[in-house]
């Protein structure tokens, strides 16, 4: 089954076609993200930080979204922005959204397709 989710951006939104099976790993792998991005608030102030793996997601359907974010530059998880690329053979859109917000709205996409 393929519904249509809505990215909400800093300005605007996107809606496109997305399983509910993809939006649950898509959620898993901000949910590890999450995590890194605590490790990393965790650190203490001018100590050496264990630098902690770039998240990256890769979907491929009706149009191809990459999601990107590297917890290293972030001082925590409500901070972090991620890197949205939303593509297909006709167009391309490469912009931030907070992670809060997409967690938000792929929570929000899972309670109307379950």
């Amino acid at each position: 089954m393929v519904s249509q989710i809505t990215f909400n951006l800093v300005q605007g939104s996107v809606r496109f076609n997305f399983s509910p099976d993809s939006a649950r790993a898509l959620q898993q792998a901000l949910g590890e993200l999450t995590q890194s991005l605590k490790a990393v608030s965790a650190a203490p102030a001018g100590g050496r930080r264990q630098p902690q793996k770039s998240m990256e997601y890769q979907y491929t359907g009706e149009v191809f979204l990459e999601v990107f974010c590297n917890p290293n530059i972030w001082p925590s998880p409500f901070a972090a922005k991620l890197l949205l690329t939303l593509r297909d053979d006709r167009i391309r859109l490469t912009t931030e959204a907070a992670l809060t917000q997409i967690l938000e709205d792929l929570s929000q996409f899972l309670e109307q397709t379950a």
